[in-house]
């Protein structure tokens, strides 16, 4: 049951199965239903999870409104990680969009790795970097590309899970558009 997030931690750095006695007893699976939350606004989070099934959507409430700004699939680290780091009330919600098992361990414990070993420093480290290639490129993407060019992005991409499993409304808050100018979008990009 935990082989695959071993496997997806040796995507960046090698274990040794010592390494991994070392975070193995704090693993639990836990179990998200639709619309549950995960990490909530205002709450300080503790965990990191591993997405083993389902999917999910992290987003801000701004005056009432739900901005997605980012999506979890299989095979995803997924946590409100700054609020982790700096044990402060998260900004964000973590929403489960279906049904989701996770692989589940408390941000404390990780820490503890860092002290313990320096492989496990070494993918916190990659870890973190790339957490922030990927909020470099979401940050660049909404302030250099119209619209339909970050559809266009979602279409020739890495993400077309994206446009291939999430509900519509959850793609164009995801985009910074409304539901009516998604729709416009992919009927002028259909007809090209």
């Amino acid at each position: 049951m935990y082989t695959s997030i071993r496997k997806h931690i040796e995507k960046f750095t090698d274990l040794t199965n010592e390494e991994w006695d070392l975070l193995l007893p704090h693993l639990e699976v836990r179990t998200l239903h639709k619309h549950q939350v995960f990490a909530e606004a205002g709450s300080v989070a503790t965990d990191i999870g591993f997405v083993l099934e389902g999917m999910m959507r992290h987003y801000y409430t701004i005056d009432g409104e739900e901005k997605t700004t980012y999506f979890y699939f299989e095979n995803h680290f997924v946590a409100s990680y700054i609020s982790c780091i700096t044990n402060q009330p998260s900004l964000l919600t973590i929403q489960a969009l279906s049904e989701c098992r996770l692989v589940v361990f408390p941000y404390a414990v990780f820490q503890r790795l860092f002290q313990q070993s320096m492989t496990w420093q070494k993918f916190g480290r990659l870890l973190a970097e790339y957490l922030a290639i990927g909020l470099e490129e979401r940050m660049v993407g909404l302030l250099t590309l119209s619209p339909e060019e970050r559809y266009l992005e979602l279409l020739k991409g890495t993400k077309t899970k994206i446009l291939e499993k999430i509900p519509q409304h959850y793609v164009a808050s995801y985009l910074g558009i409304t539901p009516v100018s998604l729709s416009r979008i992919r009927n002028r990009t259909v007809k090209r």
